[in-house]
């Protein structure tokens, strides 16, 4: 048997090491020492796992090219991805070329109005009055048709968000209404969420939501009282701590509400006493009520107007957003969000249509209108095409040789592409604290393990 033989077929009797089978180590591997144990937690960003291992497992995948190929180590070592015979990154590339033109559902986000009823000072939006018409809500429908036709019609997400959604029940539940019988019509998957500030969420407007089909809710509440009151305001003056807590107590709420606090220098001692607050207002309302802490990030409406809103950390490091990062992880995709996406868009109350729902307040950034627009003539059928291509084309690959060599590649995918293109690059913020991330991710998975199995 001459040299190329034994190396296909292995040294010992034809059996192949790891090594010579093709086995290597991730690229995406970032590693922490779980405190007060001899362990060790490793996460794997690419195929969004997180483990922890005993001193023979990390033995064995220090040896991992020695090993025979049919070890039992290997076998669980690749099903977490901690070793892998594919290049990611070319895979993260091919995921993200892809993604922005894959059917993977219809997604929607619809702005009702773009008027509100607050006037919080870190909001990147500038309100105007009106709500959706009649024949611009025909465009929506028209519009959903075409994209279900063209992408194949196997899902149907709406997110209603605004302005304050809410100040326009009627636009919400006449477009529910044909957009369901739409997604039925196709034989669909549909479901639905809000983004609200919860002033208006009273009994009838819940059972308005859940006729919907709404299953999650997002309601902010900035801390308790008057540290609520002072960043979520009425337009005019007035609070909104009362009202908003008073409806998460008293309706009977059948989706999911997640209350967003929006971190700030002013309110960071508030986290404990809120994580409390809506934990007992869960129990007494009996409400599916979730606490999520948020730090307020820089934008040019909290530099103009943010007297009250002293940003804590921006993307920098913080235990808070450390906490969002850990909640968020898993399996990555090659592309950031639905901004990267064609078969995802936003659409304001006169029918123009947006990449990115952050500029659903700013014509500029508009790139058709929903009664023109169709996925199967995307350019042609766009009155500025440009505004669309330039985020399809934000999701990976990206012409930037620092983010194709960063670790963090499969968790940032270059991160948000509004601010890619029009502000900074924004780098995640734990990207010089691995270790911390690492056990945030150690942190969540045993809660995760302990829900699902709490007697051990």
């Amino acid at each position: 048997m001459n040299g190329a033989e034994r190396k296909t077929n292995g040294e010992n009797g034809g059996n192949r090491t790891a090594g010579e089978a093709g086995w290597r180590y991730s690229r995406y591997n970032l590693s922490a020492q779980v405190p007060g144990k001899d362990a060790v937690a490793i996460a794997n960003l690419f195929g969004g796992t997180c483990a922890e291992y005993n001193p023979l497992e990390l033995y064995l995948l220090s040896i991992m090219e020695k090993l025979d190929e049919h070890h039992p180590a290997i076998e669980r070592f690749a099903k977490r991805g901690l070793i892998v015979r594919f290049d990611e990154r070319e895979a993260l590339e091919s995921m993200g070329r892809s993604a922005c033109g894959a059917a993977y559902g219809v997604g929607l986000t619809i702005c009702p109005t773009m008027n509100c009823n607050f006037d919080c000072p870190y909001c990147f939006e500038t309100h105007r009055p009106g709500k959706m018409s009649p024949e611009v809500q025909d465009d929506v429908v028209n519009l959903a048709r075409r994209m279900m036709v063209a992408g194949g019609g196997k899902r149907l997400h709406v997110t209603w968000f605004g302005g304050e959604p809410l100040l326009a029940p009627d636009v919400i539940e006449s477009l529910s209404e044909r957009l369901i019988a739409l997604a039925e019509e196709f034989h669909a998957e549909y479901f639905a969420g809000i983004v609200t500030n919860g002033y208006l969420l009273s009994q009838k407007n819940i059972d308005m939501l859940e006729r919907g089909r709404v299953r999650n809710c997002q309601v902010t509440i900035d801390g308790l009282g008057e540290k609520n009151d002072v960043t979520r305001r009425l337009a005019g003056g007035g609070p909104t701590f009362g009202r908003i807590t008073d409806n998460l107590r008293n309706g009977k709420i059948p989706f999911e509400v997640n209350i967003r606090q929006n971190i700030q220098e002013s309110n960071l001692d508030e986290i404990p006493k809120m994580k409390e607050f809506i934990e007992q207002l869960a129990k007494e309302s009996g409400n599916k009520l979730l606490y999520s802490p948020a730090p307020v990030s820089a934008n040019e409406a909290t530099e103009k107007r943010g007297e009250h809103s002293a940003i804590l950390c921006g993307e920098n490091l913080s235990e808070i957003s450390l906490m969002q990062e850990a909640k968020r992880f898993t399996a990555r995709r090659g592309y950031y969000c639905g901004a990267n996406l064609l078969f995802s868009v936003g659409i304001d109350e006169t029918g123009r249509l947006f990449k990115c729902w952050e500029n659903a307040a700013q014509p500029e950034f508009s790139f058709a209108y929903a009664r023109d627009w169709d996925p199967l003539k995307p350019l042609e059928t766009a009155f500025d095409p440009d505004k669309m291509t330039q985020y399809l084309n934000a999701a990976l690959p990206l012409k930037d040789e620092e983010c194709s060599e960063c670790v963090w590649l499969p968790i940032c995918c270059g991160g948000c592409p509004h601010r890619r293109l029009h502000e900074y690059k924004a780098c995640i913020g734990m990207r010089n604290e691995p270790e911390k991330y690492v056990l945030a991710l150690h942190a969540r998975i045993g809660e995760e393990k302990q829900k699902a199995n709490p007697e051990g």
